[in-house]
């Protein structure tokens, strides 16, 4: 019988309690602060990151392990025995993806499957769970590694931002859009589509609007949806986490309803107060 490990890295946003509830190992990613490289998760906490951005005015800046990283990360679990799947974030959002392939390429073949989650945050999440579901059920690897491919287009990300300034400081809004978002008071509800980060739609008014958004998202995609589990993954957004829980607790599909909370590397992204429901369509 296989020895299957599932590996992944912090920008899964996975909570501590479900990684070791289902020994799943991660990579951090790297933040630096000024001068000061940190690791996501391990050294550097987001409640850290914020306090600095307050301070200094200054965006993090963010990097992927390096090859190297990911042939030590990959070998102490070869050394063990297992065979490995990792599930990396989405390969046009970071280089992670192509190292994890360079290191992989150092072992034999077929002992390190390398997995394009085309994904960000619990997108990765979902998918590294499943991955534990179909593990748990028996399967082998090549028949995870296939069903993953499979559901990859299935995974709906959608996240409300609060906050523009990390969308522009990052590279990713205009001037006048931010100029234009703080101004009128919308927020962006930004998705994740092909492997890549879309602006869907801009909602005015309150943050109940925006939450209510998300859950009618949700109701378009009903009853096609994979009912195992729905994540709530937010920045320093806990009202709204409390709020949109309850929303989903009255959709009453799903067995699991979990919040997770933006590691640094997410959270360097899109600020604080953003938040997102995230789940996987019915094949």
């Amino acid at each position: 019988m296989e020895k299957i490990k599932i590996l992944a890295d912090s920008t899964c946003d996975l909570s501590d309690e479900l990684l070791k509830e289902n020994d799943i190992s991660l990579i951090p990613f790297y933040v630096t602060l000024g001068e000061e490289r940190y690791k996501d998760r391990e050294t550097l906490q987001t409640s850290e990151l914020y306090q600095y951005v307050d301070e200094h005015g200054e965006l993090p800046k963010t990097s992927a392990p390096t090859p190297e990283d990911y042939r030590r990360f990959f070998q102490q679990y070869v050394d063990e025995g297992y065979q490995i799947i990792y599930i990396s974030i989405s390969s046009d959002f970071s280089s992670g993806y192509q190292n994890a392939c360079l290191a992989a390429r150092e072992f034999a073949d077929g002992q390190v499957d390398v997995v394009d989650s085309r994904n960000l945050s619990t997108g990765i999440g979902l998918l590294v769970m499943k991955a534990v579901d179909l593990l748990k059920a028996g399967k082998g690897k090549a028949e995870i590694v296939n069903h993953l491919n499979e559901i990859i287009p299935l995974v709906r990300t959608a996240f409300i931002i609060d906050n523009m300034d990390y969308l522009h400081k990052g590279g990713r809004c205009t001037s006048l859009q931010k100029f234009l978002g703080n101004m009128l008071k919308f927020r962006v509800e930004v998705r994740v589509v092909d492997g890549k980060m879309d602006a869907a739609s801009r909602i005015r008014g309150s943050k109940t609007n925006a939450y209510d958004k998300l859950i009618s998202n949700l109701k378009e995609d009903l009853p096609n949806v994979d009912k195992t589990r729905i994540f709530v993954t937010h920045s320093m957004e806990e009202e709204g986490a409390e709020f949109l829980r309850e929303e989903l607790a009255k959709v009453s599909v799903f067995n699991e309803i979990l919040e997770t909370k933006a590691g640094c590397v997410i959270s360097s992204h899109c600020g604080p107060g953003t938040i997102g429901i995230l789940y996987i369509k019915d094949e």
